[in-house]
């Protein structure tokens, strides 16, 4: 059953039902993004990567990363990332290079290609910033407030998960 539907399910009131309401926000905007990313690389003809790769590119920018930074940044879970990571050396848009510290393990960057997706990403980012500014959807002190909230859940999940056992 979706969270969606359990939010349905529920009655209204309450911090339970606003807390139902706020999973499935976050459900629903997430799988939107990269709805939103997909349809902006079928516009430019960008179909050799996926929205979840081009994410992955975007969020890597600049640095040299590697699979369990991405993991414990909490971007990307599991076995997800290893098979993205891969895929994306692979077609050219990630260099990698096993760690000289650690011969487990394996860095990546970005290569030109991965620049160049990742801009794409982030001029469709600012684009969107600028409208939603312009048309009133959201303004920067409504946004930081937002930023706070969320950044409150996502401390209060990370402590969830490290501190269970």
């Amino acid at each position: 059953m979706s969270l969606h539907a359990i939010v349905e399910e529920r009655p209204r009131g309450g911090s339970h039902a606003g807390y139902l309401e706020t999973l499935g926000l976050v459900e629903r905007l997430h799988r939107l993004l990269l709805d939103v990313i997909k349809d902006e690389f079928e516009r430019l003809g960008q179909i050799e990567i996926n929205a979840v790769q081009a994410l992955l590119l975007f969020n890597v920018g600049e640095n040299e990363v590697s699979a369990g930074e991405l993991k414990s940044r909490g971007y990307y879970q599991g076995s997800n990332v290893s098979y993205n990571l891969k895929k994306l050396v692979e077609l050219g848009y990630m260099h990698h290079e096993r760690s000289e510290a650690d011969r487990r393990s394996v860095r990546v960057r970005l290569t030109g290609k991965g620049r160049a997706v990742r801009e794409s990403v982030a001029a469709l980012f600012r684009r969107h910033a600028d409208l939603l500014e312009a048309r009133g959807v959201i303004g920067f002190p409504a946004g930081e407030d937002v930023n706070a909230v969320l950044r409150r859940l996502e401390r209060f999940w990370t402590d969830q998960i490290r501190y269970i056992y």
